[in-house]
């Protein structure tokens, strides 16, 4: 294989798994991202790809196999999209809860009522408090990038817990673009094999997920939420091994553009990142002092550096595919959570946009944009989220 090669986002995550060498693989075919372990089955049948590679009844049976290979010590990879991450819930707050490191692909699709297999990130927001990191993707290239540093953050000492790569569905995961891919000796220098400290084992008996009573599970969680918080800098450091490797460095926990003397600063995740940073070329060149962050972590949740690219703002823009129901979204609650009483803060205002593949265009950024310039000029922001390309006219 060359290095460089035209290929669908889903075969470039493929090729990051095989060069990861897992133990085991579980897989249940869901759109859109059925081709990710497609491509995996092959690469076993031709034995390109040394692994157990196990065909489940379900989701819920992907996520169990997962938490059983990795309590055994394995290394262990499966993916999964929209209905089927839900399923996993009850398995994936089990594993954070017993610390046991795996590397999830969860492939952005919405969540019905009605059904619908376009892209948002309701499904992979929905699993946000399960103590599963959560790290986002713009491009085929750092979902590639970013499978190999999810391995490594998820078997970490100081951390141990699953990650999940999230990339959008279809964006992503069905378009082809160019991607470096690295040799093998390169990941195998970078991501040494997997060497548990602790795993089931007849010969020195543990427990996982014993019964915990109300004297110690607070405790418990709090590991969970400290691994989650100290691992902020770990998963810099990752980053930043990596970016040695491939030369690529796409930031930390989040990428900062043109936020140094901007006015009004979008926030957004995931695919939707290169429209709106095409939009900022073209408003800066109007004159406009428009920046962009992009989160790459969501959890554990980045806001001190979040916070630095924005304290100068007047006003930020939150845009998320994605909506807390009888709220608003979720990045921009856990931004104002954090905002909130922090001397001359700016204004966060939140924009739902690109729910159920609802394109996220030029036209759109420049819309909310729009919005948060008048909020600027007003001083007063608007109390409920902002639906950004919603339809009145197709309304019941």
């Amino acid at each position: 294989m060359s290095q460089v090669q035209v290929v669908e986002g889903s075969e470039a995550v493929a090729y990051a798994v095989r060069a990861s060498r897992p133990h085991v693989i579980s897989a249940y075919p869901i759109s859109p991202q059925t081709h990710i372990v497609e491509r995996l089955a092959q690469m076993v049948a031709d034995g390109e790809l040394d692994t157990q590679y196990v065909r489940v009844e379900s989701e819920f049976s992907a996520a169990s196999v997962l938490s059983g290979a990795s309590a055994a010590g394995s290394r262990a990879y499966t993916a999964s999209s929209s209905q089927g991450l839900l399923l996993m819930t009850e398995v994936l707050y089990a594993s954070a809860g017993m610390r046991l490191p795996f590397v999830i692909t969860g492939v952005n699709r919405t969540i019905s009522a009605p059904i619908s297999i376009q892209v948002d990130h309701q499904d992979t927001i929905s699993l946000r408090d399960s103590g599963v990191i959560q790290l986002y993707v713009e491009s085929s290239q750092e979902a590639y990038d970013t499978h190999l540093a999810a391995f490594k953050i998820a078997e970490d000492p100081a951390i141990l817990l699953p990650v999940m790569v999230c990339m959008d569905g279809w964006i992503l995961t069905h378009s082809y673009e160019r991607v470096s891919f690295l040799k093998q000796e390169e990941v195998d220098r970078f991501l040494p094999p997997f060497q548990p400290a602790d795993f089931l084992d007849v010969k020195e008996p543990k427990s996982w997920g014993s019964y915990g009573e109300e004297e110690m599970l607070m405790e418990f969680k709090f590991t969970v939420y400290d691994a989650m918080q100290k691992g902020k800098q770990r998963i810099k450091d990752v980053f930043s091994d990596l970016s040695l490797v491939t030369g690529r460095d796409y930031g930390g926990l989040i990428e900062a553009y043109h936020t140094g003397d901007a006015e009004v600063v979008l926030i957004g995740m995931g695919s939707m990142a290169g429209t709106i940073k095409e939009a900022v070329d073209e408003l800066r060149s109007e004159g406009k002092k428009v920046g962009f962050v992009k989160i790459r972590c969501y959890r554990p949740f980045p806001y001190e550096d979040i916070w630095e690219e924005i304290k100068n703002a007047q006003v930020v823009g939150v845009m998320e595919a994605d909506v807390s129901m009888g709220s608003e979204g979720a990045v921009s609650m856990d931004l104002k959570a954090k905002v909130c009483g922090r001397a001359n803060a700016p204004l966060v205002l939140d924009f739902i946009a690109g729910l159920g593949g609802r394109e996220i265009n030029m036209d759109l950024v420049r819309e909310i944009v729009g919005e948060a310039e008048k909020v600027c000029k007003s001083g007063v922001p608007f109390q409920e989220p902002y639906w950004a390309g919603l339809n009145p006219s197709i309304l019941p």
